[in-house]
């Protein structure tokens, strides 16, 4: 597999695989920049017993996705899910994740406004006191408007307002922005914040989710995308993150390697 020093292949575009069958791949494959799920170490027995494997095994870790929603409009329930958040810390720590990708949590029926304010309230003294001291870098994933179960933020713009708000980054969902308005004026403003981008594409017409593509193969516009975000003055990683049945369907192997293959040419014609 032909690969990109700034394209790194998440653990989450193997969606039924166990880490050890990711972690196989990758070494056969020689993929060496990756994206690694706090789900599916949970379902593999924790974080814990790959540490060594990971750290000893020439990989970089340009993320860990933990997501950790906190359910903001109840503070009585918000003591698990911060135990659990501090967990990730300490996970993201032993693996040498370069950041940690997490969402707001829902807000149930809240505000807008007084569900961010609820965060502030569950969230600022961690990210102050915990976080920044262990040069633990956060970044706030935006979604797809359907997933109101985790997050509050559904646009790049709002991720870019509430990152600066929080002293945190952006996780830039490219499955999830790629047609708001003015998207070009958001990545001017606010590539600084972005810490890691997200990369899978999206069919027209498409009525399920996820049912992510393989870069390239749908109609969001990469190209324009990438390009954009490369003027902008971003610096980061692009990680390749395909969840869905036409993913199944080709087969990891096959779509991973295209994936990989068609971002880091892109990259390379676009002069990244």
């Amino acid at each position: 597999m032909r690969t990109h020093p700034r394209v790194s292949l998440s653990t989450l575009s193997q969606w039924n695989w166990t880490v050890d069958e990711n972690l196989d791949f990758f070494d056969r494959e020689g993929v060496r920049d990756i994206g690694l799920s706090w789900g599916k170490f949970e379902e593999c027995g924790g974080w814990r017993p790959y540490v060594d494997r990971i750290r000893d095994g020439g990989y970089r870790v340009t993320n860990l996705v933990a997501l950790a929603p906190i359910p903001l409009s109840d503070r009585s329930a918000w003591g698990e899910p911060l135990d659990r958040i501090r967990d990730t810390f300490d996970a993201a720590e032993a693996l040498g994740a370069e950041c940690l990708i997490m969402t707001t949590g829902p807000g149930g029926g809240l505000t807008w406004e007084d569900a961010a304010d609820a965060y502030a309230d569950a969230m600022g003294d961690l990210i102050a006191d915990e976080a920044v001291p262990r040069g633990i870098r956060i970044a706030l994933e935006h979604t797809n408007s359907l997933r109101t179960d985790i997050g509050i933020l559904h646009t790049l713009r709002d991720a870019v307002d509430f990152a600066r708000r929080f002293g945190v980054g952006v996780c830039m969902e490219i499955n999830a922005c790629w047609a708001e308005r003015g998207l070009g004026a958001t990545l001017a403003d606010g590539a600084d914040t972005i810490r890691i981008v997200q990369l899978s594409d999206f069919a027209i017409g498409t009525l399920t989710t996820p049912a992510r593509l393989v870069p390239g193969d749908g109609d969001i516009p990469m190209r324009r995308i990438v390009g954009q975000l490369l003027d902008a003055g971003y610096a980061g990683d692009f990680d390749i993150e395909m969840i869905g049945p036409r993913i199944e369907e080709e087969g990891y192997p096959s779509a991973s390697t295209r994936a990989v293959e068609y971002v880091g040419d892109l990259l390379t014609d676009l002069g990244a």
